[in-house]
């Protein structure tokens, strides 16, 4: 083998020449020395030229000589053999595997006539058949395991992905391919499975039915998660109504979200575990059942009492009022204190049956006190007339008395002053008092 290649040899000519043009007459001496002792070398047998060997063929005479070309030269001095035997193998291999590819693509006006003539090209096809046909296999008895016997909604997830992996494997399955060639790669290779075109099916149509049940599952379960979400909400309204519209709303819907939770498949997961909770939501709404009665009831007898006492405010507003009027009012707040006082200590609106109980009562006691004050203020004044009248009578004798007329002014006086204010009588009383004292004064002058 000699040193030095021919393409190298080409490469450090087309250098040399380089440098000997810009050496002028010199340089083509230098050129023909050096390329003699390149044709030295190409004419040797041995081990390839290093770059040393050659870089010391040229440095005296050409020192500006190109390192590039140089170790382009040095690169294309390597044995060309077994490289090119490699590419050449390769791609040997590669048009085989590519024919192979060809002959097991999933046409059968391909296979046919392979599989009549030389059916070990189609080994690829048996094993991939071999490969999707166990996966295929274990995959839908293992979603078939998870569906059937799950015990959470993960298992339907997990039981789901096994069955889109179980369909992709049937999927790789030729269907025209079954039955047939599946039993000349057994002869082959031993395999104790028959995959047959029933099987198949049998396996397509446990796929598509796991995926039904799934499906239902699934909406079973998203129904589930919305009504506990409705039944926590209506127990929430409920506990925190503060009145009676609000709690009946809420116990509607608390209702609502039990009559849903019947309507669940039975047969799902789902369904069963709506049953549980269907038993101890009922118990709940039965136990709130007795409360929420009671509630109502004092919700009821909160609310009239409230009207009443809206009724008796209403009456009592622009004072004085006769002794009538105060009366009426008076008779308003006890109805409606009568029927606070019929809500029970063990009441759930007990406490604010109290509250409203202690304001009503308060303002029976102030209607009481206006009509007491009505009445002895009416009975003053007209007392205090009647001993006006008597003075006038006493006044028009002549046997009058100076002392007696004015210990009866005195007395007119004293029933005046005990007229209230704010009472229907107060007014005029006060008029009548002040011509009194008036006519005192003057007896006490004579």
């Amino acid at each position: 083998m000699a040193r030095l290649t021919d393409r190298a040899f080409e490469i450090l000519r087309a250098e040399v020449e380089k440098c000997a043009a810009a050496e002028g007459i010199a340089g083509d001496v230098y050129q023909r020395m050096v390329v003699k002792r390149w044709e030295k070398m190409r004419s040797q047998n041995g081990t390839f030229a290093s770059i040393e060997e050659i870089r010391d063929t040229f440095k005296d005479e050409f020192p500006n000589f190109s390192e590039k070309a140089l170790k382009e030269a040095v690169k294309a001095n390597r044995p060309p053999g077994l490289f090119s035997k490699i590419i050449w193998v390769g791609g040997f291999l590669g048009a085989g595997a590519g024919i192979i590819w060809l002959l097991n693509l999933p046409f059968p006006m391909i296979r046919w006539p392979v599989a009549k003539t030389m059916p070990i090209l189609l080994l690829p096809s048996f094993i991939s058949m071999d490969q999707n046909y166990r996966q295929a296999i274990a995959l839908v008895e293992q979603s078939d395991q998870l569906i059937n016997k799950a015990t959470a909604a993960a298992d339907f997830d997990l039981g789901e992905t096994k069955a889109k992996q179980a369909q992709k494997h049937l999927d790789a399955l030729p269907v025209w391919f079954l039955g047939y060639y599946p039993q000349t790669y057994c002869s082959f290779f031993g395999c104790t499975w028959r995959f047959t075109v029933d099987e198949f099916q049998a396996a397509r149509k446990n796929v598509g039915r796991m995926d039904a049940q799934i499906f239902q599952q699934k909406n079973a379960f998203t129904q589930l998660t919305q009504v506990e979400e409705n039944l926590t909400t209506a127990k929430q309204q409920y506990q925190q109504a503060k009145n009676a519209a609000d709690r009946q709303k809420a116990s509607i819907n608390w209702q609502s979200a039990i009559d849903q939770l019947n309507q669940i498949p039975a047969e799902t997961l789902a369904g069963k575990t709506a049953q549980k909770k269907l038993q101890a939501a009922e118990r709940d709404f039965q136990a709130m059942g007795g409360v929420a009665t009671g509630s109502v009831r004092a919700d009821n007898l909160i609310e009239a009492a409230k009207e009443f006492a809206l009724t008796a405010a209403s009456a009592s507003q622009k004072p004085p009022h006769s002794a009538e009027t105060w009366q009426k009012i008076a008779d308003l707040w006890q109805q409606a204190i009568e029927r606070l006082a019929q809500i029970t200590f063990d009441n759930p609106g007990y406490l604010n049956a109290q509250t409203k109980l202690a304001e009503y009562q308060n303002n029976l006691g102030t209607t009481q006190i206006r009509l007491k004050a009505e009445r002895e203020s009416v009975e003053a004044f007209n007392r205090a007339k009647s001993l006006f009248a008597n003075f006038q009578t006493n006044l028009n004798s002549t046997s009058q008395n100076p002392g007696y007329a004015l210990g009866q002014l005195q007395e007119i006086i004293n029933q005046l002053e005990s007229v209230k204010p704010g009472t229907t009588v107060y007014t005029e009383a006060q008029k009548w008092l002040q011509s009194a004292r008036k006519k005192q004064q003057q007896w006490q002058k004579t």
